[in-house]
């Protein structure tokens, strides 16, 4: 499902990595920590972590409101999940953005990733000065399909990248 607030077109500027570089993060990225994540697909904190989970991305959802979303364990904070993550995606008010930042940094994300509409100046500089990539105000569902990122389902319960 597309989502309204995800399709309209945005240029990269500001900071925001060029396209080569959002095209090798979905490439290279299998887990997405969805941060403000939704029981109702309707929303794009909703949708777009379902889109992510239907074209083969781990999505661990994070919402300390819901148990479960996508028929998977929600966790009620980034400090909670229990395993390896490769990009923070935040549906969170940006004011929110620096707290989620420092816990992305914490548990040892790769990306941070604030969605359409989200921008934090603080955050971006938590994130760089730790070393993760930062990706603001885009749509990662705009871009996977753009970009036409799908994952291969696992053969023998392995997962492996496209």
């Amino acid at each position: 499902m597309k989502h309204p607030t995800c399709m309209h077109e945005r240029s990269f500027t500001n900071g925001v990595s060029p396209i080569a570089d959002v095209r090798e993060i979905l490439e290279r990225s299998r887990t997405v920590a969805t941060v403000g994540a939704s029981t109702d697909i309707d929303k794009p904190s909703g949708g777009v972590p379902h889109h992510l989970k239907s074209i083969g991305f781990h999505v661990i959802p994070v919402n300390p409101n819901a148990s479960e979303i996508l028929g998977v364990r929600s966790f009620p904070s980034l400090l909670d999940v229990d395993e390896p993550i490769d990009i923070v995606e935040v549906f969170r008010p940006s004011e929110e953005a620096p707290d989620i930042a420092r816990q992305a940094v914490e548990v040892g994300a790769k990306v941070l990733w604030l969605q359409l509409g989200i921008t934090s100046d603080e955050a971006r500089a938590i994130a760089e000065e730790a070393g993760l990539e930062y990706i603001e105000d885009q749509c990662m569902e705009r871009e996977t399909r753009r970009l036409g990122i799908r994952k291969d389902t696992a053969v023998n319960g392995t997962d492996r990248a496209s």
